[in-house]
């Protein structure tokens, strides 16, 4: 069984990486790693708003707007 690691982005988007491989540019390690079935877990457990997060901004800042 490969072992993996949950990465995510600048803007917050999470993803699965082998973890043998060196993470490609712009993604980062989250800290949890696992088997593929595990990361997947984390990910749904974490990765509650599938937003990315300039979008989330944006919404954040136009609802204090009237």
């Amino acid at each position: 069984m490969d072992k993996q690691i949950v990465v995510l982005n600048d803007e917050e988007q999470y993803s699965i990486w082998p973890a043998d491989r060196p993470i490609p540019a712009g993604w980062r390690a989250e800290g949890f790693e696992g088997a593929k079935d595990a990361c997947l877990t984390r990910i749904a457990e974490v990765w509650t708003d599938m937003r990315p997060l300039s979008v989330r901004g944006l919404a954040a800042h136009g609802a204090g707007q009237d």
